[in-house]
């Protein structure tokens, strides 16, 4: 599994999962910047990702929604801040409605991912920023750390073949 370590700090109300690929930056960077590569790892297991619209520049937006064991469907949204290729990017992040329109009700976070090479392979740092105490609470509380984990734990079977 990929995820090297789990850091939560509820002082700056920030999630890192930190990861480590067997695979160059340019690879590991592919995993967001092409679609079909992020459909294959950005839902957990048994939550196959479907992305509708796919614009990794800043000011751009990430429309997709999940198909889950149940047939409950899950939407989510992404709005690129930044984008620093292949080393990161910065990205708001929350839940939709089945429009794909961010849910009001649901508090968005800060995503701030960095990619940066190993003496052999690659590293990936996903930081969570979230908006109060209160939504980390409720994010972590619902599974997020564990969540996240399993999906980067899809990659490394994907990056191989």
């Amino acid at each position: 599994m990929p995820v090297t370590d789990v850091q939560k700090d509820p002082a700056t109300l920030t999630m890192t999962i930190t990861s480590e690929f067997d695979a160059t930056v340019e690879q590991v960077w592919r995993l967001w910047s092409d679609p079909r590569r992020l459909e294959r790892w950005w839902g957990p297991p048994g939550y196959p990702v479907t992305v509708v619209k796919h614009e990794i520049a800043p000011g751009g937006m990430v429309r997709y929604f999940m198909s889950g064991p149940d047939g409950d469907s899950p939407h989510g949204w992404w709005n690129i801040r930044s984008v620093d290729e292949p080393h990161g990017l910065e990205f708001d992040n929350g839940l939709a409605d089945e429009s794909g329109e961010p849910d009001p009700n649901v508090p968005a976070m800060i995503i701030r991912v960095t990619i940066e090479p190993l003496s052999a392979g690659t590293r990936m740092a996903i930081a969570c920023v979230f908006p109060s105490a209160d939504a980390m609470d409720s994010y972590v509380g619902h599974g997020m750390a564990e969540g996240m984990s399993a999906a980067l734990g899809q990659i490394d079977g994907f990056l191989a073949s």
